[in-house]
Parts: C-alpha cells; structure tokens; sequence
C-alpha cells in the first residue's frame, strides 16, 4: 500500500493550517506582548475569559508550558497534586511538576481518566510535618490516555467544590475541554467556570498550529506573567497565533462533532475484529484506544503494518494503540483507515 500520504491518526495535533486561516494570519495586527500590546492576544485573551466564565487570560506557545505555569503558580515545592491516573501533567510533560515546581502528582480514582469526590478525600493525609500538603486538584477534560473520556458539568464542580472546601486549589487541564463542550452540548465556561485556573489549547481539535491559554482570577494571571517568563514564554509579535485561535473558534468549534462520529466510526469497525479489544460506547470524543487481543501482536507490531498499509497510529503501550480523528481526514478516509488498521492486525497475528 502507498505510503507518500498516509492517513495521519497520530494525533489532532497534526493539522494543519486550512488557507482560509493562513489568510487570517497574514492580516494579523501585531504588538509586542511583552508591553501588553499586541492586539490580536489581548483580543483573544479577554474573548477567552469570557467563553470560560473568567475574569482573565493569558495566551502561551503550548499547552505543556500553559500547565506547568499553572502549577507553579498555585503550589509550593513540597505539596502535592491529586490527579486522576495517567494524567498528562504526569505522563507527557517530560517530568516538569517535579523539575520546575518541585511538587509531587498522587494518582488517585479507579482509573478511566476519572475519580470522585469521595477519591479525593480518601487521599487527602493528615496534617503532620511528615506528609506532603495536597494543595492542589487537578481534572483532565477531556482525558487523554482514558480515550477522550469526558467529565461532566455537575461532576466537575463537585470535585472542584470539594478541593474548595478543604483549602486545595483546582485546575481544569482542558487541552481538549472544546470536545468535551461538544460532546455534552454545552457551553464552555459550564465546565471551566468552577474551577480555580482553567487551560485550553488550540492546536488539537481546533486546528491552529500552536498556542494554549490559561485563564483565571486577575490576581492569578498577574503571578502566572512571571512563571511564564521564567519558563521562557516572553512572547514579542505573535498576534497571526491569535488570528489561528480566533479563525478556529469562529469556524472549527461546532465541526468537532464531525471528529466524534468519525472516531465512533473508526471504533465500530476495529472492534469488528477479533484481534482488536474495544467497546465502541466507550468512545466518547475524537480519541479510541484500542487494545490487541491475546494472541494478537503487540501493538509496536501492529503500528508497524499500520505504515506499511499508510496509515500513522501510535503505541500506548505494550498492547494499546491511539488514533485521533481530526479536521484533516474526512469520514471517508477514517472508514480506510478503519479497514487497514484491521487488515494491518490480522495479518500480523496470522504471520
């Protein structure tokens, strides 16, 4: 099978930037952020807060940088960080809460991307100089390595209300939080607004080809201009970033639910095959795992045949395998890919 253009399910991360929002960002007006005047930011900036029910915002190159900056401003070295398990703050941010903050993440919940109320409680320690302060809570919206799994308004707030009422901070990490407004059918700021600190990026379902925000109270953002800088965020003429995130809201938001029945698609038809290990209901937004079957390959294997066959998937583990549906593969190219990631199994396993 020709691989020059595979069919790229690597992640939403590999869009790129359609002609009508390259057009955007050449007709950018710019300033240097630094002086707080760069218009297009401070435009996106305040349009931000007010989609996420906050009082401010500040844009930063990554959604890596955006949380850790977060974190750093709401903890001390030494406390803790709840989170549920896999939490990308833990994963895939090449150990920064520990190295930059100089705190620890407690992984807590079942698994699933989720945990409750009574979760976090349970792993609160007592006051003693010999435990780590858990300060801090943190929820994944949507959760990454659970599949896109999405974590609604009420149970939200409710784990947000409690970190609330025992002293803790909480921060949405939101990379995906568009999906998971989608999904539900709500509005943004129902799910970011009862949390203290809230992250959004713009370069995974919405399509821009960098930039993340965090928004909060006024008096959080002022502290995070100075964890950004630290980190090396000092941003000088990056409106056209801005011009990408506002295209994308005006245009790519409501299409996200076109990623959604797309990666239902694709999960309808892995889970057809006995070498793959899947419950379609449980694909919820634009991301399936998918586990191979005992005595199937492993998934380096099938991820293998898979770019033979010319399509791009990446290995979660051992056994996992993710594929991200996204705005540059329509439904016709999911259904192939669908077909040769099945054929890419079975023939592994029968080889």
């Amino acid at each position: 099978m020709p691989t020059e253009h595979p069919i790229d399910l690597r992640s939403d991360t590999v869009t790129r930037p359609t002609p009508a929002m390259r057009e955007a960002m050449a007709r950018a007006e710019v300033g240097d952020d630094q002086f707080g005047e760069d218009p297009s930011i401070n435009r996106l900036q305040d349009r931000v807060a007010a989609l996420l029910g906050h009082e401010a915002a500040l844009w930063f190159p990554s959604g890596t940088m955006a949380d850790q900056v977060a974190i750093r401003t709401l903890t001390r070295p030494g406390d803790e960080v709840l989170a549920a398990r896999e939490a990308h703050i833990l994963w895939h941010e090449a150990g920064g809460t520990s190295a930059t903050s100089g705190v620890q993440i407690n992984e807590i919940g079942p698994g699933g991307g989720r945990f409750s109320v009574d979760d976090l409680l349970g792993a609160l320690k007592p006051v003693a100089a010999m435990y780590p302060p858990a300060t801090l809570v943190s929820v994944e919206n949507t959760h990454n390595r659970a599949g896109g799994v999405v974590i609604g308004v009420e149970e939200g707030a409710a784990l947000a209300g409690a970190a609330r009422a025992h002293g803790m901070a909480s921060f949405l990490d939101g990379a995906r939080l568009w999906n998971a407004a989608i999904a539900l059918g709500v509005a943004p700021a129902d799910l970011a607004r009862p949390f203290e600190v809230v992250a959004v990026s713009f370069s995974k379902g919405l399509g821009a080809p960098g930039g993340s925000v965090l928004a909060g109270s006024t008096e959080f953002i002022a502290a995070a201009v100075r964890y950004r800088r630290m980190a090396g965020g000092a941003m000088r003429q990056v409106g056209f970033f801005a011009a990408a995130a506002e295209y994308a809201l005006d245009h790519h938001l409501e299409r996200l639910a076109k990623d959604h029945a797309n990666a239902r698609l694709l999960a309808d038809r892995l889970a057809a095959s006995p070498a793959i290990e899947l419950d379609p209901s449980a694909v919820q937004t634009n991301i399936v795992i998918f586990r191979m079957a005992d005595g199937a390959p492993d998934a380096p294997t099938v991820v293998a045949a898979a770019r033979a066959a010319g399509v791009l998937i990446v290995a979660f583990s051992a056994r996992t395998i993710r594929a991200v549906t996204h705005l540059d593969v329509t439904r016709d190219e999911v259904a192939d890919a669908a077909e040769r990631i099945v054929a890419a199994a079975e023939s592994a396993a029968r080889g």
